[in-house]
This record gives structure tokens, sequence and C-alpha cells, in this order.
């Protein structure tokens, strides 16, 4: 009884304090999304442009899941996870002086040298940032499938995975406030507002645009918080990780919850066997590897690109995009804990079904926002687009879920990196596909360029559905009856 209520304490001890960490660390990528309308008014830095940083921050980060995953499962998770964050808090710091330090190379404060130097130090700042953020899930992985039994994993997992969306729409309502509040209000200097309006190529006689102008003039030098802001946080967050997580049972004086962590060590050939056998040549990863391709597509077109979008194509203030995107992630966080349980209680563990259901639902509903007509009223198009994310974020959560219990608890941060590795290679499309796409179809038809994004969007999440159903037959998971040994009682 003793040791059942210890085991409880720590679990769920562990659970939390990855939660909270993991959701750190979005706070520390995904603002950069909210610093982009400000550094495209004050330094006309185009889509493309970010496009292009975008996709190949998102591939390191998936290369750096990869890797990290790699190592993870032969690392200790508390100093791996900790460490990662205290680094990516640091990136972001740098990220706030970027202007300065454009400056400083070119000795100018504004023209193409100057945005030139800013954009590559932005570049490489953030793909280092990002390949930091390899350090989050990984160590997770680990951590979570040493301490939750494989029966259990699906509803918890999901538990923790709402950590996902909670550093999201925090972030996002964070950031928001941020660009909508802090900075300079330089909205009375002619000369300040008529650089804004031609950075963004709108013409200063369209007064309902020009509203878009005054506002990102009103708050000049915001984004810099973006970056200051939520770094500082991450910051205490990785010495609160630090103090609170330890590594697996038997490192607290309690039993392992599978013999199958007792076969070999970490660097033997049977170890090297075992993990081309449970990943690199199990069907199951690879279809979960394809599949999160075309969920991440849908996810970060919308996390990456949303306050833009909804700023340009719905004429949303800035403050209002970010509870718009953060209302998305409170549905992602009621979509999670609905298919973890939907999974466990209904279909046996068998997380890749609801998968099928949930890719169903993001199509149904992006289709609805596309077609709502003109006049539909804001809070309806914001529930519509909150329901599509209700439904992304259970295959986001589940994927994961299955790859671990497919490759079982001592390969999951190997196979977790490798369906990352997928899913972050969609930064192709969701980052620089989106943004060539959005500014190639400026130059003719501005007014429909955000109505192609969707289209495309609902024709992955078509294909994502198919690419789910043929898993359709594979077991719940991976692990042998006579491995697993009693629960803790």
């Amino acid at each position: 009884m003793k040791t059942t209520k210890s085991f409880k304490y720590w679990q769920w001890r562990t659970i939390i304090a990855t939660m909270i960490g993991y959701a750190l660390f979005y706070f520390v990528r995904k603002n950069f999304s909210f610093a982009i309308p400000g550094l495209s008014a004050e330094y006309g830095i185009t889509k493309t442009s970010f496009g292009i940083i975008m996709t190949l921050t998102t591939i390191v980060y998936g290369v750096s899941r990869f890797l990290n995953g790699m190592v993870a499962d032969r690392l200790n998770g508390r100093y791996h996870m900790a460490i990662g964050l205290l680094l990516c808090a640091v990136a972001n710091f740098a990220f706030g002086f970027g202007a300065d330090i454009s400056e400083l190379i070119t000795g100018q404060t504004g023209g193409p040298q100057f945005t030139n130097v800013l954009i590559f130090f932005f570049g490489v700042v953030l793909i280092l940032n990002n390949f930091l953020q390899g350090s989050g899930f990984p160590p997770c992985a680990r951590l979570l499938t040493h301490w939750i039994p494989p029966q259990e994993l699906a509803t918890k997992m999901s538990i923790w995975n709402t950590s996902h969306s909670i550093g999201a729409s925090l972030a996002a309502m964070l950031c928001g406030y941020i660009m909508g509040t802090l900075g300079m209000n330089l909205s009375a200097n002619p000369e300040i507002v008529a650089t804004i309006a031609q950075n963004l190529n709108i013409d200063m006689a369209d007064t309902q645009r020009m509203q878009s102008v005054l506002e990102s003039a009103a708050h000049v030098g915001a984004w810099r918080w973006c970056f200051w802001i939520p770094g500082a946080l991450a910051f205490v967050g990785a010495i609160g990780l630090f103090m609170m997580l330890r590594d697996t049972p038997s490192s607290v004086g309690l039993p392992e919850i599978h013999t199958i962590n007792k076969k070999g060590k970490e660097n033997s050939a049977e170890y090297k066997a075992f993990i081309r056998e449970k990943v690199f040549r199990n069907k199951w990863i690879w279809i979960l590897g394809i599949a999160n391709f075309f969920v991440y597509v849908v996810r970060f077109a919308v996390l990456d690109w949303g306050p833009t979008f909804l700023k340009e194509a719905r004429g949303m203030s800035l403050t209002g995009a970010g509870w718009t995107v953060a209302v998305f992630e409170i549905f992602g966080i009621l979509g999670m804990l609905w298919s973890g349980w939907f999974t466990d209680r209904f279909l046996g563990g068998k997380a890749h079904r609801t998968c099928v259901f949930c890719m169903i639902g993001v199509a149904v509903f992006m289709t609805l926002f596309l077609v709502m007509p003109v006049g539909t009223p804001m809070w309806l198009m914001i529930i519509v687009l909150a329901m599509a994310g209700f439904f992304v974020y259970g295959p986001q959560a589940l994927i994961g879920i299955a790859a671990a219990n497919q490759a079982t608890n001592r390969a999951a941060a190997t196979a977790n990196g490798l369906t990352g590795l997928f899913g972050y290679a969609s930064g192709i499309v969701s980052g620089l596909g989106v943004g060539y796409m959005v500014d190639l179809i400026n130059q003719t038809n501005p007014d429909k360029s955000w109505d192609y994004v969707f289209m495309g969007m609902i024709g992955i999440a078509v294909i994502g559905t198919l690419v789910f159903m043929t898993m359709w037959g594979a077991k719940a998971d991976g692990y042998e009856e006579e491995q697993l040994e009693p629960k803790n009682e």
C-alpha cells in the first residue's frame, strides 16, 4: 500500500512537472508568430522570407527531435529537459536584441542591408532555438512511459498532452496582449505611418486597411517584449524542472513497471537490435510518421499564420487574434482529453482508430470555415475554427501515444523522434508553401489568397484520414503479455 501511494505521488508529480515544463517550451517557440506582424510593419520583411525561416526552423526542430529521441532513451530526463529549456530562454533573450545587432553590424537603422542582416540574424537564432527545442518532448516521452503503464497511457498522456495547447494558448494571450499594449506610440508621426503603410503594401487612401497601419504604429518595438517576457518565464521554469523531476521509478527507490526495462544495457547489441525491430523495421511507426506530416501541416498553418491571417483576412486586432488562437488551443485541450478517454474507453487503446474520426472532423470544420459567407458573426467563425482545433489536436496527441505503445517504453523516445521528424518536415508546406502562396496570390487577387490556403488544408486533412485508415487493423501496443510485471500493489 505504501509503495502504491508513493508511486502515484511520483507519477503525478512527473506528469504535472513535465506538463508545465513543456508548456513553457511553447512560450519560447510560438511567440515568434506574434512578432511577425510587428516585424513586417516596421521592417518590411515579406511573408516569403518568414515562410523560408519557418520552414528551415521547423525542419531543424524535426531533425532535433529525432536526434534527441535517439539519445533521450539513454539520458537522464531530468537534466535533458531542464538544460534544454534554459538554453531556449537564452536564445529568446538574443531575439529581442536582433535590431540592435543588425544596427551594430551595418551601422544603419533601416534599409535593405539592415533588413537583410536582421533576417539573417533571426534565421540563425531561430534555427539554434528550434534545435534546442528538440530537447522538450523526447525526455517527456521517456519519463512518462517509465511512470505510466501502457493500459493507462492514452488517458493519462492525453491529460499530459494538454500542455501543448495550454502553452500555446497562454503564449497567444500573453503575446497578443504584449503586441496590443506595449511598445512606443508613434501613430502621430506621419513619416513612421507612411513607412509602415509602404512596408505592408497598403494604399494610404484605403481608410479601412489604414486602421491596421495605425495599430502597428501605436506599438512600435512591442515585438521585442514577445521574446524577453516569455524568455524570462522559461528561465524560471527550467530551474523548477530541475528541482521537481526525477528520472525513473528506480531512481527514487520504487520498482519499475516493466521487466522490459531490465533486458540488457542501452549500449549493448541487444538494445540496438531491439530499437531496429521496434522502431526502424516497424511498419506502424512509419505509417504514424507519415500521418503525422499531414496532421502537423494543418496545425502549424493555423498556429504559425493564424495571427497574420486573422489580422489581414478578417480584420481582427492583434489582441483579438491572440484570443482567437487561444480559443483554438483551448478547444484543442478538450479534443485531446476527449480523444484519450474515447480511445481507452471504447477502442481498447487503439489510438490510430480514433485518429481516423478526428481527421474527418478536421476536414468538415475547415470546410465550414471556408464557405462561411461575408457578414458571418465573428463569434461563429471563432467557434468553427476552434472545432477544427478540437479535432486536429486529437491525432496530435494520440500519434505520440500510439508510437510509444507500439515501440514500448524502452524505445518510446526514439519512436517519437522518428514520427516527430515527419511531423516537423511539414514546415515545407505550412511555412514556405503558405508564405509563398499568399505573396503570389496577393499580386493578382489579394482578397482570396487565404481562401486558397484553407482549400489546401482541407485536402491535407482528407489525405491524412486515408493514411490513418491503412493502420485500422493494428494492435493497440507492441508489448508481449508475459513482459508486463504486476502493478505496484
